[in-house]
């Protein structure tokens, strides 16, 4: 059930910033917040690597968006960002990422210094709730681009 409900929360992610133009992806339509749908999307590749591949799988990769001198990048370099290079490396970061952590088992568990121990079983969880808010914020910078709403 957990892949499951991740799965249908990552394609309506997809679903949301199909069929836009690049310019589309990267237009923040809710003032005044200046979220993009192509911002949303670099931020799920980050975290989805970030919780499965490094932290979950225990591999030493960096952030694909964000570093020490800019922790934000995900969001707030959307303006010189290659929409379609990014939508390609969020696919194949869900690729790896379900690949990455297909073999442990739902209690297999990590410890992350001053945050305390973690299962794979949280993780997937936390990962729904991740979508399910930043989908919620997709729902309506789609709205505001050109009138499509629902899942």
């Amino acid at each position: 059930m957990l892949e499951g409900w991740l799965a249908w929360h990552r394609q309506t992610l997809l679903g949301k910033c199909a069929g836009l133009t690049a310019e589309q992806l990267k237009q923040a339509a809710v003032e005044p917040s200046n979220l993009t749908l192509l911002g949303l999307l670099r931020h799920m590749t980050a975290v989805e690597r970030s919780w499965f591949r490094i932290r979950a799988a225990g591999q030493d990769l960096p952030d694909p968006y964000n570093d020490d001198t800019n922790i934000d990048g995900d969001f707030d370099d959307v303006p010189t960002a290659d929409a379609e290079a990014n939508y390609a490396a969020h696919l194949a970061e869900l690729k790896v990422a379900t690949a990455d952590v297909a073999a442990l088992p739902l209690d297999h568990e990590f410890t992350l210094e001053g945050r305390g121990t973690f299962s794979l079983r949280w993780v997937y969880l936390h990962m729904i709730e991740e979508y399910a808010r930043h989908n919620g914020h997709a729902d309506l910078i789609r709205e505001r681009l050109d009138g499509t709403t629902g899942s």
